[in-house]
């Protein structure tokens, strides 16, 4: 019985482990997707300034 009550505990410490992660990791995903709307929005404005009138993703990569 205290074999199986020592797997539970440890068990547990990781389950609050890779918790913590989670959550970690949507936190940096909540920040990166506000960081890219935020430069899209500014390339966006740019291109608008620019009158360019081509929007970023229709244009092809730089290496064509």
């Amino acid at each position: 019985m205290t074999k199986l009550e020592e797997r539970i505990a440890h068990l547990q410490a990781t389950l609050d482990d890779l918790s913590d992660v989670v959550t970690r990791q949507a936190n940096d995903i909540d920040h990166l997707t506000r960081r890219v709307r935020m430069l899209l929005e500014r390339e966006a404005e740019r291109e608008a300034a620019d009158g360019t009138g081509f929007a970023l993703a229709d244009r092809p990569p730089p290496h064509y």
